[in-house]
């Protein structure tokens, strides 16, 4: 059984349980579609020796960046999670495949720094940080769907 049929029959399990778990497997999926490309293609950039980033403001003004830009998808996705319109399964896929890019843009602007120790290591904690924040607050994001009257 491929993952995406395991996302399938989770989302159309019924139940709260069966869509977090789906919501969670599209994430990661998105996060791994995000962050496999960055690692060769960050090698490939160290290999062509590019000025490695150099002082503690230049890793501050990036950390911050990353952070922003983090806090930013996150919010994005989590209101693309609540949309009140449509139905509440399809809002909370749409947030959880649009939150990977929450640690996934701090992931590859470290890749674009794999020569530089500090701004590596800093900005790929950034990422850790957003993806432990994220994982814990999806289950937040989920709104019932409205019970049909008759």
């Amino acid at each position: 059984m491929g993952v995406l049929d395991a996302v399938t029959r989770d989302l159309y399990a019924g139940d709260r349980a069966g869509l977090l778990r789906a919501c969670r497997r599209a994430y990661l999926l998105a996060l791994a579609a995000l962050v496999l490309p960055g690692l060769p293609l960050g090698a490939l950039l160290a290999a062509l020796n590019p000025a490695p980033l150099t002082g503690a403001g230049g890793v501050l003004a990036v950390t911050l960046l990353a952070v922003i830009l983090a806090a930013v998808t996150a919010r994005l996705a989590r209101r693309a999670a609540q949309n009140p319109e449509g139905p509440a399964r399809q809002a909370a896929l749409t947030g959880a495949i649009q939150a990977a890019t929450a640690p996934g843009v701090p992931f590859l602007i470290g890749c674009a720094f794999l020569g530089s120790g500090a701004a590596l290591l800093t900005l790929w904690g950034v990422a850790l940080l957003a993806h432990a924040l994220v994982w814990w607050q999806l289950p937040g994001w989920l709104r019932a769907e409205p019970t049909p009257t008759a």
